[in-house]
């Protein structure tokens, strides 16, 4: 179930580094994986695993590099994979470009994070941030022999003893994305929203967190109903950190924080969205050359709330001119480089309508019609803060450490624009 060997090749194939961990694999093999490669490239089937006469080639491209491993036995490839990432961000981190050069340059530190981040094969410790504490580049070399920290030998890997804050402190953002497709005839085709929770936390010690949602999972099997709306959250994917053994059996997120910022959880919801911003566009041709769009943008979320950095994308003909334009609320600019108009309104309340009217000449009378029917969607970008469109809430955040300090935890919702498009009728 082991890698053999790792491999980092230029685009040619030639190696820069290469660490044999098992000695079952030859050098020669990435020859052979170049080789196969520009095959499959040539063919249009390039996979990032590859298996050839009894070799498997896991691989990702960065730069200017192929990040290799080779296995001669069944291994697993999904965590090859997370593994060859996590290698990238730990030499980004180190050499803060990761590239041929920087390699070359630094070939001592290399192989040793080589050494670290890989034991015969199987993958080992890849924090970046605690393995710069005791693998030292030359500029930060301490003259005293450094000691491992305590994160590489305890189960906690991905913070270390010692942190100390003079003021704690946790910052916890729901940020969900909405995408959102529509039909020129007004039904939405596709709407989804995506979201995280994002944490800052500058705790001292090693605290203990807990988090809890309203959850409709957790409600269900407590047999009560929640006072609020309980979200059914779906597709969730949990930092490290998080006990997945404490959360599947009472749904308690509990987890011991790594310092900084990091994310704590990603979920999808598969929900009908109501369009939280409904932008109407309608086209009326005053002659052969001259055209005018009619649009209507319509906030369809509470009143309370409000929409900041309200970006509305208008296409228009490739060859459109002199266009003129006047708003009721806002901004507006021809954007030529973008075949678009862009509708900027810093404020936008809930409940509310504003119109724009723009006029255009198109000189072409061909391109005209050409580009009827086939116009590309209106595209909409915005913020609305404190508001969640799942309805997702914060039910407690608990902060619990020996020392027995009191964190203050904060919360902020925010929602935010993913692909959310219009098609125009």
């Amino acid at each position: 179930m082991a890698a053999s060997a790792v491999f980092i090749l230029d685009l040619k194939g030639r190696p820069i580094l290469i660490r044999d961990y098992r000695g079952d694999v030859s050098t020669k093999s990435a020859e052979r994986f170049i080789t196969k490669v520009n095959e499959l490239e040539e063919t249009g089937k390039v996979s990032p695993i590859i298996y050839d006469e009894g070799v498997t080639y896991i691989y990702i491209q960065y730069s200017n590099l192929y990040l290799l491993t080779v296995a001669r036995n069944n291994i697993n490839s999904a965590a090859i994979l997370l593994f060859l990432h996590k290698l990238r961000e730990v030499f980004s981190h180190y050499f803060r470009e990761l590239e041929e050069e920087s390699l070359r340059d630094n070939f001592v530190i290399a192989y040793e994070l080589l050494d670290e981040v890989m034991d015969f094969g199987y993958p080992q410790f890849t924090e970046a941030k605690i393995l710069s504490e005791y693998i030292k580049t030359d500029a930060y070399k301490m003259e005293v022999q450094a000691r491992p920290p305590m994160a590489v030998t305890n189960a906690v890997s991905w913070r270390s003893e010692g942190i100390r804050y003079k003021k704690n402190e946790v910052f916890l953002d729901v940020v969900e994305s909405v995408n959102l497709l529509v039909n020129s005839n007004g039904t939405v085709v596709r709407s989804e929203v995506v979201g995280a929770l994002k944490m800052r936390t500058f705790l001292s010690g090693m605290p203990e967190c807990k988090l809890g949602l309203n959850d409709k999972v957790l409600f269900e099997a407590q047999g009560r109903s929640a006072k609020g709306k309980a979200v059914e959250l779906e597709d969730m994917k949990f930092h490290q950190c998080v006990r997945l053994a404490r959360f599947e059996n009472d749904r308690t997120i509990s987890f011991i924080p790594p310092d900084g910022a990091f994310d704590l959880m990603n979920y999808r919801l598969s929900q009908n969205v109501k369009p939280l911003i409904w932008v109407e566009c309608t086209v009326e041709k005053h002659s052969r050359s001259r055209t005018e769009y009619l649009v209507k943008a319509r906030s369809q979320f509470k009143e309370r709330s409000s929409a900041t950095n309200v970006e509305i994308l208008l296409p228009l003909p490739s060859d459109a001119i002199t266009p003129t334009v006047r708003c009721s609320q806002g901004s507006a600019v021809y954007a030529p480089e973008k075949e678009a108009l862009l509708w900027k309104i810093k404020n936008f309340p809930g409940g509310r309508e504003f119109m724009l009217r723009c006029k255009f000449g198109l000189p072409s009378v061909e391109a005209e019609e050409e580009t009827q029917g086939r116009m590309p969607p209106v595209r909409v970008a915005f913020e609305i803060p404190y508001f969640t469109v799942s309805g997702i809430q914060v039910r407690y955040l608990k902060v619990i450490e020996k020392s027995g300090y009191q964190a203050l935890p904060w919360v902020r919702y925010i929602s935010t624009a993913g692909e959310y498009e219009i098609r125009m009728a």
